[in-house]
């Protein structure tokens, strides 16, 4: 506030208050800086302007500041900054931070606060310093582009064109209008690509359809971006080849027999191709073989054929078996009569008690081979 007594003699009176500067202007040239206090000047031309600014408001704004720097005059009641193009400057009230600075001519009143500043040089674009309180600030979301990696992943830093830097999990910023900035965030983490629905036809003319699935994780994340446009669509790709070069040389009756020999070929060959661009397959599965429905049915029949062959050569094995356990049988009991009288009383005895019979042996019968057996 401009406090001035009426004139009196040409005199004229301005009063400081203890939080203020008075920036005192003849005839529109700044002469000096007052402070607190009572001033007087004789001014019979009212030739003399004084502009009273505030010490609360840290930010010596004005439109003639260059002319109030160049002077020399706040070299004991301000810090002064003059950024270049190249340079940003961060800015500490009070040991809090305040603001980020781009070019431009800037002070700070400095005899009741305490001012910390640091001047950055942009010509590297990455902002090192992450901190979330100054990211947060008006100022640095206008002068900071801010990237976040997410857990899993890695972010490939490119700068007009050209690789820097892999950048961890994490956030990034980056000063604005400086140079071209371009961030490639990769999934490190183990991932699966479906190869469905493939229609093949086998080296024996039948034509199936086919589902895969490869899994697969990102070895070499910069060779993954920069050898191919796609690394998901060209594996998606090279599986669709390898399975057609693996399937179309194998008759359908040895691609069943040998699913998963054929899945380890098609594995290896998929593998070498996708180092190439930066891959590691780490399994290739085959889950479905689909069959037409008319060579569905005739495998059915075929199927049954043999199931039905193999459960008549069983039976004849057994019959052939127990065939000759019998003539094995018949030959111990001819060459010994006393057993085979005794296969006969066991024969006898299981008749007579199935059907409630009464036998009578005579005495020359069985019973007499039997006391000489006893």
């Amino acid at each position: 506030m401009v406090m001035t007594s009426g004139l009196m003699f040409g005199m004229r009176r301005i009063t400081i208050g203890e939080h203020e500067r008075g920036l005192l202007f003849r005839e529109n040239e700044f002469k000096v800086i007052l402070t607190a206090g009572r001033h007087w000047f004789f001014d019979p031309s009212q030739k003399i302007r004084v502009d009273v600014v505030s010490l609360r408001d840290p930010w010596l704004k004005h439109k003639d500041l260059d002319v109030i720097v160049k002077s020399g005059a706040l070299q004991d009641q301000a810090l002064v900054l003059d950024l270049k193009d190249e340079q940003r400057a961060l800015v500490w009230i009070d040991n809090r931070f305040n603001a980020i600075l781009k070019p431009g001519l800037y002070a700070l009143w400095t005899p009741f606060r305490t001012v910390r500043t640091e001047v950055l040089d942009v010509r590297e674009p990455r902002f090192q310093r992450i901190d979330l309180n100054i990211l947060a600030q008006g100022t640095g979301a206008e002068l900071l582009e801010v990237y976040t990696v997410e857990p899993g992943s890695v972010g490939m830093y490119f700068k007009d064109g050209e690789f820097q830097t892999e950048l961890r999990p994490g956030p990034h910023a980056f000063w604005k209008g400086v140079a071209k900035i371009k961030i490639h965030t990769v999934d490190l983490r183990e991932q699966t690509a479906d190869v469905s629905g493939q229609e093949i036809m086998t080296g024996d003319k039948v034509t199936l359809r086919l589902n895969a699935v490869v899994t697969y994780r990102v070895a070499d994340a910069l060779k993954a971006i920069t050898v191919i446009d796609d690394y998901r669509q060209a594996l998606y790709r090279e599986a669709q080849l390898a399975l057609r070069a693996v399937i179309g040389t194998r008759e359908l009756d040895a691609l069943l027999a040998e699913k998963d020999a054929v899945a380890a070929g098609l594995e290896g060959i998929l593998k070498k191709r996708a180092a190439e661009f930066g891959l590691e397959v780490l399994s290739l599965g085959i889950r479905d073989i689909i069959l037409p429905g008319d060579m569905k049915d005739l495998m059915n029949k075929v199927t049954e054929a043999k199931k039905a062959a193999e459960a008549a050569l069983i039976v004849r094995r057994e019959e052939t078996a127990a065939m000759r356990m019998q003539a094995n049988t018949a030959k111990i009991l001819e060459n010994n009569p006393t057993l085979m009288r005794l296969r006969e009383l066991e024969v006898l005895e299981k008749v007579t008690a199935k059907a409630n019979l009464k036998v009578v042996i005579g005495e020359k019968g069985l019973a007499d081979q039997i006391i000489k057996l006893l």
